[in-house]
């Protein structure tokens, strides 16, 4: 019987994905994870390393996704209120994203891993910004580096913390998530406008 080494890696990312956001490498165990993967522990450790080794592969896995469904295309002030509109979707569609980069930052400090690469991938937004800027169709008041930090801020933040986000503007529900990504979409754009 040939083994479905595909699909035993998505089964072992998914249920990582689950348990880290939950409760954070620290948290959960490898054994816990083969559990809900339905695989032997031993599977992931002959894939994927040791358990940090792991949690590094699901920020890859699932920055990669959000990399693909929220691209930056070009920017101008109306583009990236766009930009930011789709990037509160999709943490909205995947609030585990959230989790998972808060538990990044209180699990490892100073340098976490893959930073170099995911600088480099943060780095092509910088310069969309920057481009952007030359161009004069983004403000210059803020360096592109922290409007682009900002305009991820203003997206995620709404997942990151729901339970402040439904104390300062009411319950979760289909019309007040759609007055949050007009809020996030018009912040955007009047942050990157030109004067």
């Amino acid at each position: 019987m040939a083994w479905d080494t595909e699909g035993t890696k998505r089964r072992i990312l998914e249920a990582a994905v689950t348990e880290f956001a939950r409760l954070g490498p620290d948290g959960t165990t490898v054994e816990r994870i083969a559990k809900s993967a339905g695989v032997n522990k031993e599977r992931i450790y002959n894939y994927f390393g040791d358990k940090r080794a792991l949690f590094s592969a699901v920020l890859r896995c699932e920055l990669a996704k959000v990399a693909r469904a929220v691209p930056v295309t070009s920017l101008t002030a109306e583009e990236i209120g766009e930009y930011a509109g789709r990037a509160y979707d999709y943490h909205c569609e995947h609030p585990e994203l959230s989790r998972l980069m808060r538990w990044e930052g209180l699990t490892f400090d100073g340098e976490v891993p893959d930073e170099t690469q995911r600088q480099e991938h943060y780095g092509y937004k910088v310069q969309a910004v920057a481009e952007g800027q030359r161009q004069g169709k983004i403000t210059r008041a803020l360096e592109p580096d922290h409007l682009a930090f900002l305009i991820l801020a203003l997206a995620g933040w709404w997942s990151a913390v729901p339970q402040v986000a439904r104390m300062l503007t009411g319950k979760d529900g289909p019309q007040e998530h759609a007055r949050r990504r007009a809020s996030v979409v018009e912040a955007a754009r009047r942050l990157a406008a030109t004067p």
